[in-house]
């Protein structure tokens, strides 16, 4: 069956003029489109009668990318659990249904245009200590350095973050703590990454708090809308490690 929608967009012209929400009706939408590729209907539809298409970030439409952040019917890449927006089914609404579709709100994060926002916070934190400093010379032999499995899993899992922001948006103080937490996870997990973990914990903490970022108060909404189910623990390791660090 298709569908009937009604959309409530926001609509801002550039980050220095105030923005509005504007109404726009769709027909005969596919169940089985994506969002974007609903949006991309939506904009087919302005485009041919002259008026701006809405602007959002995309990219790889795989779920990867982690490019495609919208605030969809109050809830991070909208009313479904470990997925992105592109990985957003229309199926997942019913005909008639109003859609309000909102770019994250956060301070760190600001507008650039409609529902696209800056979000070069997020490569501000990774620059200031997600990396290490290693002479890598030739291809290092793949077992040269044992690593216990467990620590090699919470490694991976954590390193799964997209940077897509939806911890942030869903954040009631706009905090970065369960992406800092995943990328010092991450790397302190492994051996490579311990020569630098007390200088990479405190210089990103200190960037986090630099950008604007709010402080993290426990209630969860990060690992609940993060698409890739980054857990809550990181922010538990992320506070051992800053404390370990300024003893």
């Amino acid at each position: 069956m298709n569908l009937n929608l009604k959309l409530k967009i926001w609509r801002q012209k550039d980050p220095n003029t105030r923005g509005k929400f504007v109404n726009y009706r769709l027909n005969d939408i596919s169940t089985d489109s994506s969002f974007l590729e609903m949006l991309d209907v939506l904009n087919e539809e302005l485009i041919s009668k002259g008026e701006e298409p809405v602007i959002y970030d995309h990219d790889c439409r795989e779920g990867i990318c982690g490019a495609c952040g919208l605030y969809i019917n109050g809830r991070p890449h909208g009313p479904d659990s470990l997925i992105t927006v592109c990985q957003l089914h229309m199926r997942k609404f019913k005909n008639g249904d109003t859609i309000v579709i909102e770019p994250w709100r956060a301070r760190a994060f600001p507008v650039i245009r409609d529902l696209m926002v800056d979000r070069d916070a997020f490569d501000k934190l990774i620059q200031e200590g997600g990396y290490v400093s290693v002479n890598t010379g030739s291809a290092p032999d793949a077992n040269g350095i044992p690593v216990k499995k467990v620590h090699a899993d919470l490694s991976m899992d954590a390193a799964s973050c997209i940077g897509c922001g939806a911890c942030v948006a869903a954040c009631k103080n706009a905090s970065a703590m369960l992406f800092v937490g995943a990328k010092v996870s991450h790397l302190t997990l492994l051996p490579q990454g311990k020569i630098e973990a007390h200088d990479r914990v405190l210089d990103m903490v200190c960037k986090m708090d630099e950008l604007g970022f709010g402080n993290c108060t426990n209630t969860g909404a990060c690992e609940a809308e993060c698409p890739k189910g980054i857990k809550l623990t990181n922010i538990a390791r992320l506070n051992r490690e800053y404390y370990s660090a300024i003893v």
